[in-house]
């Protein structure tokens, strides 16, 4: 046994070893991982190779989401560090893989060597010259391949399109494959996006609030190849990440989830009355009351859509999950507490004129039967018009709420 200064020389080159600080890394790779033992070493060692043939100075993370199979002895055995995430999910072991990352960019790929980790290059490149973000793409439209049998044939003509034509157009994101997994990315830009999706949708949230953070996206042309895993299916699942990437989407964009929807249910709803009030003729039909219930509906749920859109975006604009928006702060600039209880007001009374001038036509009727075609007239504007400013009263001051500040 030694003490103080006794220890032995092997002992002292042990602790200045363990002293010392970590080299420098530049690239921190990260891998996804749940049962990949067929796969996983092909992994790494491609890795290794394509960053010792680009003298990157890199480590290798393997997060592993559960595995029960071999997998975290394979990756410890192959060199990498395994990273044990307990929580499942796609999103919660590429957070785990990328909170515990030391290199200043960060690429992630499937673990399934579907992905040709010898293009890992052409990512910190793009990283190199500024880029926050840079996409892989292996669908034709950017330049990128898909080897035959390495991606369905819904994925790759409908879905991946589909989806990524909605990522360009609502939300400016410039790339051409929103769903490919190899990716690029700096580790500060990764940390400082708060990210919160745990599922197969985490991908398309990254690219979804780089955009919002003014990010600089770039994309690179890749080559995918079929899943090299036999013992079980892929972990994706066509319908059910389908359906969560599109209810991502539309959770970021109460313009298309709200206020679209909300536009064209007024105008349907404006246009009804238009030619039920006068009682005009439509294609040999006559328009009546039961048209102006339809309309009035119309207008009552697309004044709702379009209360809730602004309630969305302010809400979301407040704890940082949207983007400010001047157009918002324009409209409360514009529309005050005060002013938007004002025109509740004056909408609530001229619609309790008319129920109380439907009352007095019963009244002069003596309280017995009515001509409800005639009386209806008065009700179903009356009502809509009542509901619609109780409606406005109630967002005021929800929305004012919202618009408060902590001190």
């Amino acid at each position: 046994m030694t003490t103080g200064d006794e220890r032995t020389e092997g002992e002292r080159s042990r602790t200045a070893l363990l002293d010392e600080p970590a080299p420098p890394v530049e690239l921190s790779v990260v891998m996804p991982c749940l049962n990949e033992a067929e796969t996983l070493a092909l992994c790494i060692r491609k890795i290794r190779r394509a960053c010792e043939a680009n003298h990157l100075a890199h480590e290798i993370i393997v997060a592993d989401n559960g595995s029960s199979d071999d997998s975290p002895a394979i990756g410890r055995a192959e060199g990498a560090r395994v990273v044990t995430v307990e929580e499942r999910g796609y999103g919660r072991a590429l957070m785990g893989g990328i909170g515990a990352a030391r290199g200043r960019y960060v690429v992630m790929g499937d673990a399934d060597h579907s992905y040709d980790f010898s293009e890992l290059p052409l990512f910190v490149e793009k990283l190199r010259e500024g880029y926050d973000l840079v996409q892989g793409c292996r669908l034709a439209r950017g330049g990128g391949e898909v080897l035959p049998g390495a991606m369905p044939a819904l994925h790759r003509w409908v879905g991946n399109p589909l989806f990524s034509m909605l990522a360009r157009r609502w939300f400016r994101v410039p790339v051409s494959d929103v769903y490919c997994g190899m990716r690029g990315i700096t580790r500060s830009h990764a940390l400082a996006l708060g990210q919160r999706c745990t599922g197969m949708e985490f991908a398309t949230e990254m690219l979804v609030k780089s955009a919002f953070a003014s990010g600089r996206i770039a994309e690179v042309p890749i080559t995918l190849h079929p899943d090299g895993r036999s013992a079980h299916a892929p972990h994706l699942r066509t319908v059910r990440d389908g359906w969560r990437t599109l209810r991502y989407f539309l959770l970021c964009s109460p313009r298309w989830l709200f206020l679209m929807p909300g536009l064209a249910l007024m105008c349907l709803g404006a246009v009804g009355y238009a030619l039920t009030l006068p009682g005009l003729q439509l294609l040999g039909m006559r328009l009546d009351a039961h048209s102006l219930l339809f309309s009035s509906l119309a207008l009552l749920c697309g004044h709702q859509s379009i209360l809730f859109a602004i309630m969305t975006k302010a809400f979301g604009t407040a704890e940082g999950v949207l983007p400010a928006d001047p157009r918002l702060d324009r409209l409360r600039g514009l529309v005050t507490l005060n002013q938007a209880l004002a025109a509740a007001a004056v909408v609530m009374v001229a619609g309790s004129a008319l129920l109380l001038l439907a009352v007095n036509e019963w009244r002069l009727r003596e309280f017995g039967d009515l001509d409800y075609a005639e009386t209806m007239r008065l009700v179903v504007p009356g009502v809509t018009l009542v509901a619609l400013g109780y409606q406005t009263m109630l967002s005021s001051f929800f929305i004012s709420v919202l618009g408060l500040r902590r001190v």
